[in-house]
Formats: C-alpha cells, sequence, structure tokens
C-alpha cells in the first residue's frame, strides 16, 4: 500500500492567508456598509416622529400619509415616474437602432459617431440644459409660442441625454455578435426587418436592457437638466424638493421626502430580489435540462 505523504502548510503561509482573508471581509463589509448605510437611514428617518431627525424620537407612518395627501408632491411623483418610463421607452428604442446604425458604418465613421455619442455623455449638465432650453425657447419664438417650456419638453430633454448611455450599452454587444449572422438569417428567407426582430436584437438583448435601466435612472434622478427646460408649473420630485426647502425649510419637506425615498429604496431591492431568484431558478432548470438530456 502506498502512503500519502501530507505536507504541512507553514506558519506564515497560514498566517498571510488569513490576514489576506481578513482584509478582504473587512474591505467588503466597509464598501458594503458605504453602499447601503445611507439607505438605511433614510428608510428609519421616513418612520422617525422626530422632523429634524437629529435622534430617533419614536415610530410613525404619519410621514407616508402627508406624502400621498401632499398634492403638489405627488403631481411631482407622477411627473418623475411618466417622464422616467416614457423617455426609457423611447431613448431605448431611437438609441439601439442608433447603435444598429452605427454598428454599421465602416471602422472610421464609427469611430467618429462614437466619439460624437459621448460629448453628450461628457458634457456637463448645465451646458446641456441651458443649450436645451435655448434651443426651446428659439423653437417657441418660431412657433409663436413664448411660453413653451413645460411636460413635453423636459420629457424630449430626457430622450435626449438618455439615448447616448443607450448606444454606449448596446454597441459593445453588437460587436461581439458574428457578422454573418444577419446575412445567414436573410439566406434562410428572413426579411430584413425579421432578422433584425428575431436574431439580431434577441443576441443583444442584455445591452438594451442594461441601457435601459441606465436611461431610467438618469431620468429618474435628473434635477439640472429637468430645472432648466421644464419652465415653473411642471416639477419632478427633485425640483419639488428644492422648492420646497427654499419655500417652506426642510422641517416640512423633508420628512414627506424620507418617504417617498424610502419606497422606492424598497420597491428597488425587491424588483432586485425577484429577479436574481427568477434568473437563478432558470438557470437551475437549465442545468436540469442539460443533466437529463445526457
Amino acid at each position: 500500500m502506498s502512503r500519502v505523504l501530507r505536507v504541512e502548510e507553514p506558519l506564515s503561509r497560514k498566517i498571510s492567508r488569513r490576514v489576506n482573508s481578513i482584509i478582504k471581509f473587512s474591505f467588503l463589509t466597509i464598501v458594503i456598509l458605504l453602499l447601503y448605510f445611507p439607505i438605511i437611514v433614510i428608510i428609519i428617518q421616513s418612520v422617525n416622529i422626530n422632523v429634524q431627525g437629529t435622534y430617533f424620537s419614536g415610530f410613525t407612518l404619519e410621514w407616508y400619509g402627508k406624502m400621498f395627501g401632499d398634492r403638489k408632491l405627488m403631481s411631482a411623483i407622477k411627473n418623475t415616474i411618466s417622464v422616467a418610463l416614457l423617455a426609457t421607452v423611447m431613448s431605448t428604442v431611437l438609441g439601439t437602432l442608433f447603435a444598429l446604425g452605427i454598428n454599421s458604418l465602416d471602422k472610421r465613421r464609427r469611430k467618429q459617431m462614437i466619439i460624437l455619442n459621448n460629448v453628450p455623455v461628457l458634457n456637463a449638465d448645465v451646458v446641456t440644459g441651458v443649450s436645451l432650453f435655448f434651443i426651446f425657447k428659439f423653437f417657441g419664438i418660431i412657433i409663436g409660442k413664448e411660453f413653451l417650456l413645460g411636460y413635453e419638453t423636459m420629457l424630449i430633454a430626457h430622450i435626449f441625454f438618455c439615448i447616448p448611455y443607450v448606444v454606449l450599452s448596446v454597441l459593445p454587444k453588437l460587436n461581439e455578435v458574428d457578422k454573418n449572422l444577419y446575412d445567414a438569417a436573410l439566406d434562410l428567407g428572413c426579411t430584413p426587418r425579421g432578422a433584425l426582430m428575431k436574431v439580431i436584437v434577441p443576441s443583444v438583448r442584455t445591452g438594451i436592457f442594461t441601457g435601459a435601466l441606465l436611461a431610467f435612472t438618469m431620468s429618474f434622478d435628473d434635477f439640472v437638466i429637468s430645472y432648466l427646460v421644464a419652465g415653473g408649473e411642471v416639477k419632478n420630485f427633485s425640483m419639488w424638493l428644492y422648492a420646497s426647502q427654499r419655500s417652506s425649510g426642510r422641517t416640512f419637506a423633508w420628512p414627506k421626502a424620507y418617504a417617498y425615498n424610502a419606497i422606492i429604496s424598497i420597491v428597488a431591492l425587491l424588483i432586485l430580489v425577484v429577479y436574481n431568484i427568477v434568473i437563478i431558478n432558470k438557470q437551475k432548470n437549465n442545468r436540469k435540462v442539460r443533466v437529463n438530456s445526457n
């Protein structure tokens, strides 16, 4: 019988490995705290009786009731959500089409278009907002409307600055797709539109989904551009918070803002949890199918 010789690991290597694991765990813990501690604080403040929020003096759901009872706040929330959803859908469709067009160009023109696409991303929000403000004002003078700014102009502005993020998300996925895949679909009898919708779009759906998430996030959180192009009558949540803080002070505005942000954070967390559970179950089912087929 052959004996298996076990070589003991040196003590210094054990200590080094243990120290590395402690450092990694500590770093991960710090990162998680930095990311989620503000969300936890917002949720706690949303049920805090103390208006100032300097200390926790008791549990209450009063701020949620006042949030739903504030007409101006609910109007701002509706504008925020509706603009974000519409801008996401439109910018995702347009950005995907633009990405397909850019990808079909030759190498030189593709680089030029990518540079042009990156300009709005790298540009300051103030510069973009002021530029769009003057464009809308000039267009209003042409059509004879002095006060053109409103919900429509805010929606157009959001679509404008969301499109480049969708293009940047879809283009890398298009580069991964086999160049002959589209021609093969045409040879097999697909129409150009059918080949695009049944072959190319499913191949880059992860990039489209990522671009849509980026577009929704950018639109949902925007303040500077919205403030410059929405006019005085229409407000989203960030504009409402800014106006409320200036007029009545943070004493009345912040508790309702905490309640709104707590709802948004919890809903987003639930969506992510459900999405991850669905993905994990789908992967498990795919593995079972592969095992059974083998």
